[in-house]
């Protein structure tokens, strides 16, 4: 699109379009270096234009923003109906826990008979009214995942899990999973990132201590192994058999794990 922009650029030039272009090839045998200098100047006017205002390249600064940086957390709210189809009955009671936990919680309490928590790794300092409600009804609530959940056994029928393990190194891994097995009664969705993908910034360093390790599919595979937590294969194929019914291709890996009881 650009190409032929520039194209039609150089047509209205030849035309006498611009206003200034009768004096610029009037100049332009007595002074080539003025013609020269007086194009680029346009040019650089004309580009700036369009990355300023609604001129030609929103659309291409709008895919970036689309294509760039992405993170795990608004990928299960695209994924919700595709897991509310997989799961059924497994969503009436969910859990959340994550960076952003409160947009999560907030999406899912919209769902018919789906009720919905949150934990919240890090500090909510910043939280809007929104996150603020959650959080006096004690549907939300910050708690570190390097220790024991403060919720029983089997206390929500599916937890789902974003943008707060790739942070974690291998030996609060070991714990933290299993505990999130252990809440569930069901199973749990385990959202990590892709390798090999730009991850947006879910939260500061200061926080999470860390920077995101983005890990692959196989090395995940082996620490679930190696952890006695063993694949949903039932509810991998049925969330696989609904998303290929929308076209729906996450840009996170998900993982399928049973509850660990």
């Amino acid at each position: 699109m650009s190409r032929r922009q520039v194209g039609s650029t150089r047509r209205g030039g030849d035309s006498g379009s611009f206003p200034f272009v009768g004096a610029l090839h009037s100049k332009s045998r007595s002074s080539p270096l003025l013609s020269i200098c007086l194009v680029l100047v346009g040019a650089c006017l004309l580009i700036g234009y369009a990355f300023s205002g609604p001129g030609l390249f929103k659309s291409i600064r709008e895919v970036s923003k689309i294509t760039g940086d992405y993170s795990c957390t608004s990928e299960v709210q695209r994924a919700i109906p595709i897991l509310k189809n997989a799961y059924g009955d497994s969503m009436r009671k969910v859990l959340h826990v994550g960076p952003e936990t409160c947009s999560v919680v907030s999406t899912l309490l919209k769902e018919e008979e789906t009720e919905a928590w949150g934990v919240e790794p890090y500090d909510v300092e910043d939280a809007d009214s929104n996150c603020k409600s959650l959080l006096r009804k004690g549907l939300v609530r910050v708690a570190d995942i390097k220790f024991p959940l403060p919720y029983r056994s089997k206390s929500f029928s599916l937890v789902i899990v974003s943008d707060a393990l790739d942070y974690l190194s291998p030996k609060y891994l070991n714990k933290t999973v299993p505990e999130l097995a252990r809440v569930a009664s069901d199973g749990v969705v385990l959202f990590a990132g892709n390798p090999g993908k730009p991850k947006g910034k879910v939260t500061d360093l200061s926080k999470v201590g860390r920077p995101a390790k983005m890990r692959s599919s196989s090395w995940w595979n082996r620490f679930f192994s190696q952890t006695n937590l063993e694949e949903n294969e039932a509810g991998s194929k049925k969330f696989e058999k609904a998303a290929s019914k929308v076209s729906y291709k996450p840009a996170c890996q998900v993982f399928h794990l049973k509850p660990l009881h």
